[in-house]
């Protein structure tokens, strides 16, 4: 199976001195997604967590939703001379009963670690139905979603203390679930943000802890279309980013009634849609 990273040679300037010594960088190879035995995507990935990574993109195109859904993924042979596995192609089996949606029918995507959405036909075609709507309740016992933003604001600083393999490559996005109590749940990294987050919804959905509907979203980066819709489809309430967001990423808070927040740094942040669930303390200016 493909490693995490890799050793290169590098030669370092520094201050006027020369020297070559091996550097860490982040591995990144290709995964060939497979869609009961039909090729459906192929992502440029870090190894590792491939399964739940093709779990979780399934649950973004609207295939898949809970764990019963899901009947085997497993590696298929890699494209080498000696017939070897490369782990580099994996094929999703799902349930007989589960109807695949034409969205995935009619596409077959080469997305890069930096856009998962390369090849979309049209922004509506990745507009898809969520299963679950992005709402403040949970039956009719538990209260809404409300977060204090001093808690918001210590998130990055427990991502970060979270991230393994950054501290080596530099190279790595990381996505992590927290609890709306603060609690890290679980972190995924990657050198693409998109499959950082598939990860972490890939592993929720296995353990049957769909939808994440009292879960906060944080990514390490920007926060793009793509990872807004990728919260929706998992039912998450809150995304959070240390970064900006883009337009249509607001535009589908907006939408959906996701809570929006960049720029999310020190005690600073911006919130973007669903100020609600957040305990601002004050009234916000319209200047």
């Amino acid at each position: 199976m493909g490693r995490v990273t890799e050793r290169r040679r590098v030669i370092r300037v520094r201050g006027g001195h020369i020297s070559a010594r091996p550097d860490t960088l982040v591995a990144e190879e290709p995964l060939e997604i497979r869609l009961n035995g039909k090729p459906l995507a192929i992502t440029m990935r870090t190894p590792g967590d491939d399964f739940a990574l093709a779990a979780g993109f399934l649950v973004s195109e609207g295939v898949l939703g809970a764990a019963e859904e899901l009947q085997s993924i497993v590696y298929c042979a890699g494209a080498t001379v000696d017939g070897s596995n490369t782990y580099n192609v994996v094929d999703v089996r799902t349930a007989p009963d589960v109807v695949i949606p034409d969205i995935t029918l009619e596409r077959n995507v080469y997305t890069t670690s930096s856009c998962g959405l390369c090849g979309k036909a049209s922004l509506d075609a990745v507009r898809t139905t969520a299963r679950w709507p992005i709402d403040d309740t949970q039956g009719d016992t538990a209260p809404p979603v409300r977060l204090d933003t001093d808690l918001l604001a210590r998130l990055p600083d427990r991502l970060r203390e979270a991230q393994r393999v950054f501290d080596r490559t530099g190279g790595l996005h990381a996505a992590a679930l927290f609890t709306e109590d603060g609690e890290l749940v679980d972190i995924r990294e990657d050198v693409g943000r998109h499959n950082a987050v598939d990860k972490l919804v890939g592993r929720a959905l296995r353990d049957g802890r769909l939808p994440l509907s009292r879960s906060v979203l944080l990514v390490s980066g920007r926060a793009s279309f793509e990872l807004a819709q990728k919260a929706v489809m998992a039912g998450i309430p809150v995304l959070a980013a240390v970064s900006a967001p883009s337009s249509l990423a607001v535009d589908l808070a907006a939408e959906t009634g996701l809570t929006l927040v960049g720029f999310l740094r020190g005690d600073s942040m911006n919130v973007y849609a669903g100020e609600q669930r957040l305990a601002l303390g004050a009234t916000a200016s319209t200047g």
